[in-house]
């Protein structure tokens, strides 16, 4: 297997080389940039397998930078910033960013979030931007987005309520990557201007994932698919097959 190809951008020279040293000691090809000028280059030289892309570099935007990355092609891009709201996030992940994390961070947390995007079976620009896929497969089910329809393993129709269906986008969108539930919160309700987390919403979540989970676990109190990560939200441990609308 070949080693990941990492590309890490960052107009901040310490931070650059820091972080480019710790990923080298961590067994991957960590190469440095600072523009999307030096992006471009790495891109068009050989292969990446992930981008390390700081939202503000200089008078340049990363927001934009990935926005306009993801029109291109689909390496994997998580954004790493000191702006860590809600919305600020939600920014992130309408454009088409796997991940979103915030500084200060563990360079652990960066490490394990890392590995997770390169685990994911099958590339597909994440959260809001890939829930517009027309139909999901997962563990031998199949969820038609567009329908509403969820197929069991057995080939039965399951109803899900519509609080129930976006939540199912949500961990459908982004397997095998750990989500708060405030990262939760604020993908379902994306479109309502000034939504976030308020007080209880946890509870709320935690309610709704366990809704969903009674409908397709096999075993709710043992689940397989939607799983509980511990100490920071849940976790959609399946990997999940996309297709675009015919």
């Amino acid at each position: 297997m070949a080693i990941p190809r990492l590309l890490v951008v960052d107009d901040d020279a310490e931070t650059r080389s820091m972080l480019t040293q710790f990923l080298q000691q961590s067994g991957f090809i960590a190469l440095p940039a600072e523009s999307e000028a030096e992006i471009r280059s790495h891109l068009e030289a050989g292969r990446i397998d992930l981008i390390l892309l700081d939202v503000m570099l200089g008078a340049e935007n990363g927001i934009k930078i990935c926005a306009q990355l993801r029109t291109e092609q689909e390496v994997p891009i998580i954004l790493v910033s000191a702006l860590s709201q809600d919305h600020q996030r939600m920014a992130g992940y309408e454009v088409g960013a796997d991940d979103y994390i915030a500084k200060p961070f563990n360079p652990q947390l960066l490490l394990a979030r890392v590995k997770a995007v390169l685990q994911r079976a099958r590339r597909s620009p994440s959260l809001v931007y890939r829930r517009k896929t027309a139909i999901f497969r997962f563990g031998g089910w199949s969820f038609d987005a567009k329908r509403g329809e969820v197929l069991s393993p057995q080939g039965y129709q399951v109803a899900l309520s519509q609080r129930e269906r976006e939540l199912l986008k949500v961990f459908l969108a982004s397997p095998h990557i750990p989500l708060k539930r405030e990262e939760i919160h604020a993908a379902l309700d994306v479109e309502r201007e000034g939504a976030g987390p308020t007080e209880g919403s946890g509870r709320a979540i935690d309610m709704l994932v366990g809704r969903l989970r009674s409908k397709i676990e096999a075993d709710p109190k043992e689940p397989q698919m939607l799983r509980t990560a511990r100490g920071v939200g849940y976790i959609f441990s399946v990997d999940v097959e996309t297709e675009e609308a015919g």
